[in-house]
């Protein structure tokens, strides 16, 4: 009995500093989608934890750690989101389909994460989470290409790699009108940036999809 109890309590305050670490991650998210990363500061953050500085103090040691473990955080889903938008593509399905699937899924994780965006093309980022976020978007545009390859068997890399390039310019740029809008008016703009990229592959992809 006394042995349970004494391997519970370490859990227990595990568990516990699990908790308060999600709290002030999900703080922090507000803070920098609000003033931005620059403005944002620790007593910023406790504030809106409802904790003290001191708490803060007792998991983070600065804003830039809080920066730097939310990103992590961050880009371990968006890895898994795009694994899952840019999955190998059905022949049988119409490209305009293929397309809004997989902006579907990058819009649902952008919006439900809108400091992903504010993180990772503010000014003045730590440098940990600039490196990581080069080598998320080189991973991106690595599965881009691999994908176009599947459509495109004929197209040289370089050719590849400029419509992979594209295609993530097109999305980003889109990205930061849809963040910007609510409702409705947000939704029209997910289907603007849909109708780019269709009537940008669709003469380079031709009969490929939807024709099975």
């Amino acid at each position: 009995m006394s042995d349970t109890s004494e391997n519970e309590q370490p859990r227990r305050r595990q568990a516990r500093g699990e908790r308060r670490i999600a709290q002030l991650l999900e703080a922090a998210a507000q803070v920098f989608c609000t003033t931005g990363y620059t403005a944002a500061s620790t007593n910023a953050i406790a504030r809106e934890a409802g904790v003290s500085p001191g708490t803060l103090y007792q998991f983070f040691p600065n804003k830039e750690a809080i920066a730097i473990e939310l990103g992590d955080r961050l880009m371990h889903e968006m890895r898994e989101t795009y694994g899952e938008a840019l999955a190998t593509v059905d022949p049988a399905t119409p490209l305009e389909e293929a397309i809004g699937a997989a902006v579907d899924r990058f819009m649902a994780f952008n919006t439900e994460h809108p400091v992903f965006f504010a993180l990772m093309h503010g000014p003045d980022l730590p440098g940990g989470i600039t490196e990581a976020h080069d080598q998320l978007h080189a991973t991106l545009i690595g599965r881009v290409e691999d994908l176009l390859a599947s459509l495109l068997p004929e197209a040289p890399p370089a050719g590849l790699t400029r419509t992979a390039h594209v295609c993530l310019g097109i999305y980003k740029a889109g990205l930061e009108l849809v963040l910007a809008h609510e409702g409705d008016e947000r939704a029209a703009y997910v289907q603007e940036i849909k109708h780019v990229l269709v009537r940008y592959l669709d003469p380079l992809v031709g009969d490929r999809l939807g024709r099975a």
